[in-house]
């Protein structure tokens, strides 16, 4: 039973290799990894124990290598020397190979095998020595291994050689931390006993991925060629690097005995006496060598899989569903039919014109919990930045009170006024109604931008890139129609600010009167005093004179420096006699008179009082303008300017051409979706 879920996860990943690297589902597998030259292709042919791998200088391993080991019984009897088949081109009926890229071809020579293996990574990455991240994937029967799954990993290198790429090393580190990185990969890290283990480019990069050491598991090669003397017990125990797993040490065959045609199966032998003889090693043979490290990644592999079956069989259904969905999204081809050009066509117009009134009213099947969108948006324009923006607006920021003092004065003509002139209060109140046209102006092309970024987030549905050409049509024709409905949209605001100019309503029962005005300014600046002795008694006439009971000369003296424009224009020369014309610019320059201030007070609070309606009115009705001539407008015209421009029978089928990323996309999808099918029925069988 225990194999049986190694064979399994072998199912899985032969459905999965027709998907290339793109695999969503993470299969428990043991990857390999180490420096270059570290042992790692004579540790795995230890494991198989045939010859079957690429050998040479430099990088040999250049694609990644899925090695499926399964065992299976022999049917014919073996010699007596029990290395049936393990000679150099000798074939044994128990024991073969096969590719997943050659299906149903047997290898029984293994050097073919080896050629294999050297032709498919030449078709793939050329003669360059470069790499490549598609597997090879292979499966070896044999009664002489336990069922395990490998994946041998080119070997990483420092300097680029010969033609290879300057960024070799980069390559091969990007892809090594691809398979290392997955949760369910058991990093096998092959090391060289004979060099420093702190120098270990397999445990380094493993130590990255796996701080806690708690899925690698290490090998330590050449332990033979170690100086006399030494030996690996430290690190054995742990005491110098320490692996949750451990580590095993191997002896594997060196360059004379691969040229000397040495088996593997005296290799073997050679391996077991090494450490049983060996001093520092013999208490502990039984857990050193090649078989030891066999078995004992069978048993944390089988292990692993009973683990992380159940999370395998969830991802592959999400995966599944996933899939699906994104298919029936990407739709089927379209045949050269019109009828069917023209049935998708009006079906996306119809679906587009619906969610851009469900999103403007706010029933859009995908509303946000993480920002405002759609309709809110365009509500937030309205009640926040445009209210706060007009309620900012000062209507006395840019009027002087030496400024209104001249238009009381010109508003008087040749007559001075007794009383506050009306006339000056509107000259200055309409110039103040004119800048609420600017704001206004803002939010009717702030509410445009706003109804431009939902059509945005519609154009980028999956219907319409499938249809690049579609797309592009839809956004012309939304953002022209959209542009043409804002100009009668401004002429409409500015109007209602022009209506505010025009007639100021000085009836208007929220605006205060005349007379209540000049009552709170003298209030403010003649506060009542308390009584004190000696006052005039109410109702008792006062011993003051008027003017008419003083003297005409007393009354010049009065005020001799006070005329009516005394405070508006004072010459600091001293004043003449004979009379001069006045200067050909006059402007303010004194300090108000007493008259002068209450006259520019009351306009200004007259002025604070009307501009305070105004905005209130502006509030209210540039947003409905707004909707009325541009939200609603678009809502209802929307899809009929569509049908109008797009609906045409003889420009459909370029319009309806699809995009390129579209086709290889659902043939992705399609693929992917066999594969998860046939990864959905092996794991229920389980």
């Amino acid at each position: 039973m225990d194999e049986q879920l190694i064979k399994t996860v072998n199912k899985l990943q032969d459905a999965f290799a027709t998907v290339g690297v793109h695999n969503p589902v993470d299969l428990p597998q043991i990857v390999v990894i180490g420096s270059q030259s570290s042992g790692k292709s004579s540790v795995l042919e230890n494991i198989v124990g045939r010859d079957f791998l690429p050998r040479g200088t430099g990088i040999v391993t250049r694609r990644p290598l899925v090695l499926q080991l399964i065992n299976r019984p022999a049917k014919s009897a073996p010699r007596e020397n029990g290395d049936v088949g393990d000679k150099k081109g000798e074939e044994n009926p128990d024991e073969w190979g096969e590719f997943l890229h050659l299906p149903g071809k047997k290898f029984f020579n293994f050097d073919e095998i080896r050629q294999e293996i050297v032709q498919d990574t030449e078709k793939k990455t050329g003669r360059n020595l470069g790499i490549s991240p598609i597997p090879i994937n292979l499966r070896v029967f044999s009664p002489n291994v336990l069922t395990l799954t490998l994946v041998d990993l080119p070997g990483l290198t420092k300097v680029p050689v010969g033609d290879q790429p300057k960024d070799i090393e980069r390559q091969i580190r990007e892809m090594i931390m691809t398979y290392i990185t997955k949760p369910n990969a058991i990093i096998l890290a092959v090391t060289a006993a004979n060099t420093d283990l702190a120098n270990s480019d397999g445990l380094k990069l493993a130590r990255e991925v796996d701080p806690e050491g708690t899925r690698t598991i290490g090998v330590l090669t050449k332990v033979d060629l170690m100086d006399k003397g030494t030996d690996v017990i430290d690190i054995l125990a742990g005491r110098v690097i320490p692996l949750r797993l451990g580590y095993v040490p191997v002896v594997n065959r060196g360059q004379k005995d691969i040229e000397t045609k040495r088996t593997i199966h005296s290799a073997l032998d050679g391996e077991r006496n090494f450490f049983e003889t060996h001093s520092s090693y013999q208490s502990k043979a039984q857990y050193c060598g090649t078989p030891f490290l066999a078995r004992k990644l069978n048993l944390l592999l089988m292990h692993h899989i009973k683990i992380t079956l159940p999370e395998i069989k969830a991802k592959i259904s999400a995966a599944l569903v996933k899939y699906m969905s994104e298919l029936e999204q990407l739709g089927d081809p379209l045949t050269d039919a019109a009828g069917q050009a023209a049935n998708t066509t009006l079906s996306i117009i119809t679906e587009f014109c619906n969610d851009f009134r469900g999103a403007l009213e706010g029933q859009s099947t995908d509303l946000s919990t993480y920002e405002l969108s759609g309709g809110a948006r365009i509500s937030f324009v309205f009640h926040e930045i445009f209210c706060n923006g007009v309620k900012a607006i000062d209507p006395l920021e840019h009027v002087k009170d030496a400024d209104i003092r001249t238009i009381l004065y010109n508003s008087s003509g040749s007559s001075p006024s007794l009383f506050v002139a009306t006339s000056a209060f509107e000259v200055i109140v309409k110039q103040q109604i004119k800048r609420l046209e600017d704001p206004s102006l803002k939010c009717v092309a702030m509410t445009y931008d706003e109804l431009v970024r939902i059509v945005n987030q519609l154009l980028n549905k999956p219907s319409f890139r499938r249809f690049p050409q579609l797309r592009d049509q839809f956004n012309t024709v939304v953002i022209t129609f959209l542009k043409n409905a804002t100009l009668p949209t401004n002429k409409l605001v500015q109007d209602l600010v022009a209506m505010e100019q025009c007639y100021i309503n000085t009836a208007h029962p929220d605006f205060i009167s005349g007379q209540r005005a000049i009552a709170i300014v003298n209030d403010r600046m003649h506060p009542p005093k308390p009584s004190q002795p000696g006052a005039p008694v109410p109702g008792r006439p006062s011993v003051t004179m008027t003017a008419n009971e003083r003297s005409l000369d007393e009354e010049m003296n009065l005020n001799k420096d006070n005329g009516f424009f005394g405070s508006f224009w004072q010459n600091k020369k001293k004043r003449q006699v004979t009379m001069e014309a006045p200067p050909q610019v006059l402007k303010a320059s004194g300090t108000l008179s007493e008259r002068e201030q209450q006259e520019t007070e009351v306009i200004k609070l007259l002025i604070q009082s009307y501009f305070n309606i105004v905005k209130r009115t502006t509030i209210d009705m540039v947003p409905k303008s707004i909707m009325l001539k541009l939200v609603a407008l678009a809502k209802e015209g929307l899809q009929r300017e569509l049908l109008k421009e797009l609906y045409n029978p003889e420009a459909l089928s370029d319009l309806l051409k699809e995009s390129e990323g579209t086709v290889a996309r659902r043939n992705e999808c399609k693929k992917m979706i066999d594969a998860l099918k046939k990864a959905d029925t092996i794991v229920s069988s389980v």
